[in-house]
């Protein structure tokens, strides 16, 4: 049996095991993305480069079979530039959405397309769910959200955007007796500071993630910033109230009346693990570092100069956006979380996302494809939406978002390398095309790698027509022969095809 050496570590493999299986066999990981168990290795992403030190060539890791006396590395910074150099390359042509432009628009990152496919499925509890998943308070932002999310809806270039806010306010009051599950609590306790919309959304989070929670009001009523909306009309008492009543059933104990003086405070720190300040003011009793326009925090994390504190919304800066100031309150939530579980406060970054842009009028058509034509749909109700316009509402929804957001192999190998999106972008981007029919597939060439798993995949199963490579270099795309449709080409393969492709240019159509 060879022997071989990956980064220092002496292993023995079977004749003919890959350099890629024989490093996943001692449990070091290779990226790939054209590989798969049962398929021909045909080494076209180059993402599972290694290299021979004996040479210092670079060469994949898949394909290439184990010879006695290598001696391999894997993960040095040469092998690692040249992952992120091929990686650059395969998304030079990439054009795709990872994230919908109204999800990365929502300060809160709320998952808007898929919130819209529930409720267009009629899955209205799943619909609350996605939405309370970075949410706090639904119902209270379906009134006063400003909606930046509609603002680059894409469906506006057809026609209106769709109304994503009135459908979250939707989604809460046709669900709202769900409670998220909670983690097992941990025992230790957090004081949030102020009942505004990030002082609640800060101790919801918190309450998630297994912490007590107690938060402190010096008015005779929670809701802060909140309250003003009431006295205008514009938010329904009825509403806070709620919200206020599922973070107690959440475990919430909330204080009102409750003035922070410095004596009040110095308990505070002796009694809790950590503090959130929420309020818009009292942070001077904390005798802490102030900024330009309120107190100073570090950058992301919302940590202040006292390292048991953390400060989000309007005591750093006034927060006009009620959206903003529920995803300080989350952030800041998070970052406490990591300070006491893991002894460091922590930025919440966003993973890697593909943007190619504003769409053409030649693919509005194409995105029309996974959408209904007409304008929207006003509710007759001032309460919102009932359950039939909230459906055909939810149906013009053009679903901009990756179908495979969280098992693309690409977005994670561009996340893990950090690569720069634009390097090798030149010249004019490809128009985005969506092959549709199909009772289950969704085939988006403009996505794929040509990896040549789908062929060999569609050739196994004994498909007449399949898939095959046309045209030559540069120029060849994956595509249905003889001018076929998709639902002739993958008759009985398209499942196993879209499960193995390793980005979202063959997914399922769910």
């Amino acid at each position: 049996m060879p022997t071989i050496t990956i980064d220092k570590q002496t292993l023995e493999v079977a004749e003919g095991t890959s350099i890629l299986n024989a490093a996943r066999s001692a449990g070091i990981e290779i990226p790939s993305m054209c590989y798969l168990d049962g398929c021909s290795n045909h080494p076209t992403c180059m993402v599972c480069m290694v290299k021979n030190n004996a040479n210092q060539q670079m060469i994949p890791s898949c394909a290439t079979k184990v010879v006695d006396g290598m001696d391999l590395a894997s993960d040095d910074a040469e092998v690692k530039e040249a992952r992120k150099e091929a990686i650059e390359l395969l998304m030079s042509d990439h054009v795709g959405d990872c994230e919908a432009p109204c999800r990365v628009a929502c300060p809160a990152y709320m998952d808007i397309p898929k919130m819209n496919r529930f409720i267009a499925n009629n899955q209205f509890d799943k619909a609350l769910q996605i939405v309370k998943e970075e949410i706090a308070l639904p119902g209270i932002l379906g009134y006063v959200c400003s909606a930046p999310c509609e603002k680059v809806c894409r469906r506006k270039d057809v026609d209106q955007a769709v109304s994503i806010c009135l459908l979250k306010r939707f989604s809460d009051e046709e669900s709202n007796e769900y409670l998220p599950e909670k983690k097992e609590s941990n025992g230790k306790k957090v004081a949030v500071i102020g009942s505004g919309p990030a002082g609640l959304s800060a101790a919801y989070h918190l309450l998630l993630n297994g912490y007590s929670c107690e938060v402190f009001e010096k008015e005779e009523q929670a809701g802060g910033s909140l309250l003003p909306a009431i006295e205008k009309g514009e938010l329904p008492e009825d509403i806070l109230k709620r919200e206020i009543e599922i973070l107690k059933k959440l475990g919430l104990v909330l204080n009102v009346k409750q003035e922070i003086t410095l004596e009040k405070s110095a308990s505070l720190q002796k009694d809790f693990d950590a503090l959130i300040l929420a309020n818009g003011a009292e942070g001077e009793v904390f005798d802490l570092e102030k900024g330009k326009s309120g107190l100073q925090v570090k950058s992301g994390t919302y940590a202040t100069s006292n390292s048991k504190v953390f400060a989000c919304g309007s005591i750093i800066r006034v927060q006009k956006m009620a959206v903003k100031a529920v995803a300080m309150g989350k952030e800041a939530a998070w970052s406490v979380d990591s300070y006491l579980s893991k002894g460091e406060a922590k930025t919440t970054e966003r993973l890697f996302n593909s943007r190619f842009g504003t769409l053409r009028k030649e693919e509005l058509a194409e995105y029309l494809k996974e959408s209904v034509e007409g304008d929207r749909v006003e509710a007759k109700s001032p309460k919102g939406y009932s359950k039939e316009e909230a459906i055909a509402e939810a149906k013009r929804c053009m679903h901009c978002d990756c179908r495979k957001l969280d098992n693309c192999r690409l977005r994670d190998c561009a996340e893990e390398y950090k690569i720069d999106r634009r390097r090798f972008a030149l010249g004019e981007r490809n128009s985005v095309v969506k092959y549709m029919k199909h009772d289950s597939v969704i085939y988006e060439p403009e996505k794929c790698i040509k990896c040549g798993l789908c062929i060999e995949i569609a050739e196994r199963h004994g498909e007449k027509t399949g898939l095959t490579n046309i045209g030559r270099g540069f120029t060849v795309k994956v595509a249905v022969p003889f001018n076929q449709e998709l639902n002739e080409a993958l008759k009985l393969a398209g499942r196993e095809c879209a499960e193995a492709c390793p980005t979202g240019a063959l997914s399922m159509n769910n």
